[in-house]
C-alpha cells in the first residue's frame, strides 16, 4: 500500500469513527443546553441502540429498515422514561446531584443490558453488503458511508428543527434563559423531557450504524460516551457545530495515531488532544465562555 493510499485509508477510517463521536457529542450538547448538566448515560443509549437492533433483526426477524426505526423509537422512549422517573421528580436539585443520577443511570443501563443479552459480542449485517469500495488504493466499506450519511442526516434534521420549528425555537429559548422562557409560556419541564428523548434517539442511531463495523456488547457504551464527551467539550459545550468538527477531528487523529504510532495509544489520543486544547482555549474550539446557546448550530 502506497503512502497516498494509506493516508486515504486512515482518513476515511477516522471520519467514520469520528462520525460516531460527533453524534454522541451532539447528544451531550442537547441535554446540556436544556438542563446545564452532563448526561453520563449518553454512551449507554448508543449501546442500547445496537443491542435492541440486534434483538429486533436477529431474534424477531424484522427487516433492517423497520428494525432501525423501531430500535430508535424504543431507545428514544427509554431516554424519555429515564428523564421522567429519575430527573423530573426532583425539585431544583444541584447540578452535581443530577450528574450523579446520570452516572447511576449509566450503571443501571449497563447492568440491565448484561442481564438481558449477557456478555456476548453481537453483530449486525451491513446495511448494503460488504463488498468494499476502492478509492486511490484505499478500501472503504459501504457501511462507513452509511455512518457518515446518518451523521449528515442528523445534523441536517437538527439544524432544521432548531431554526425552523416552534418547538426547536422554544428549546433554544430555554437554553438561553429558562426563567424568561417559562414566563412567556414555554413548558421548560417538557423541553427537558424532549431533550433526553432526542439525545437518546441520536445515540441509538449512532449505535445501530456502528454495530456492523465494530460489533456491540453490553459495556461498549462507556468508552463511546467518553469519546463523545471529549468531542462535546473540545468543540465547546453547547455548540453543535463544534461537537461535530471536534468528533471528526478526534476520529481522524485516532486513526492516524493508530496507523503511524501504535494502537495502544488510541484511547489516550482523545484525552491528550482535549487537554492540549483546553490549556490554550478553556471554552473549546468553538465554544463561548457561557456555552449556553444553540444558535451556533
Amino acid at each position: 500500500m502506497s503512502d497516498l493510499s494509506q493516508i486515504v485509508q486512515f482518513f476515511f477510517t477516522g471520519i467514520t469513527i469520528g462520525s460516531i463521536y460527533a453524534m454522541v457529542g451532539l447528544g451531550f450538547n442537547i441535554i446540556y443546553n436544556a438542563t446545564g448538566i452532563i448526561n453520563f448515560a449518553q454512551g449507554e443509549f448508543v449501546m442500547l441502540g445496537g443491542m435492541v437492533m440486534v434483538w429486533l433483526t436477529a431474534s424477531c426477524n424484522l427487516p433492517l429498515p423497520l428494525g432501525f426505526m423501531l430500535a430508535v423509537l424504543i431507545v428514544t422512549i427509554t431516554g424519555a422514561a429515564f428523564e421522567r422517573f429519575a430527573i423530573y421528580p426532583l425539585k431544583k436539585p444541584p447540578a452535581l446531584i443530577l450528574i450523579i443520577i446520570t452516572l447511576a443511570g449509566s450503571i443501571i443501563f449497563k447492568g440491565a443490558a448484561m442481564l438481558v443479552w449477557g456478555k456476548q459480542t453481537y453483530s449486525l449485517p451491513h446495511f448494503s453488503g460488504e463488498e468494499p469500495l476502492h478509492l486511490l488504493g484505499a478500501t472503504i466499506l459501504p457501511q462507513a458511508l452509511w455512518v457518515i450519511g446518518i451523521l449528515m442526516a442528523v445534523v441536517g434534521l437538527l439544524a432544521f428543527f432548531f431554526n425552523f420549528t416552534m418547538l426547536g425555537k422554544a428549546m433554544r429559548a430555554c437554553s438561553v434563559n429558562p426563567v424568561a422562557a417559562s414566563l412567556v409560556g414555554i413548558n421548560v419541564k417538557r423541553i427537558v423531557l424532549l431533550s433526553f428523548a432526542m439525545s437518546a434517539g441520536i445515540g441509538a442511531a449512532a449505535g445501530i450504524a456502528f454495530t456492523p463495523i465494530v460489533l456491540m456488547e453490553f459495556d461498549r457504551g462507556a468508552l463511546l460516551g467518553l469519546k463523545g464527551f471529549c468531542a462535546a467539550v473540545l468543540g465547546g459545550l453547547g455548540n453543535g457545530t463544534g461537537a461535530v468538527i471536534a468528533g471528526l477531528l478526534i476520529g481522524v487523529l485516532e486513526s492516524f495515531g493508530t496507523g503511524y504510532i501504535s494502537s495502544e495509544y488510541k484511547d489516550a489520543i482523545a484525552l491528550g488532544v482535549l487537554l492540549a486544547v483546553l490549556l490554550v482555549r478553556p471554552s473549546g474550539l468553538m465554544g463561548s465562555r457561557e456555552a449556553a446557546s444553540l444558535k451556533e448550530f
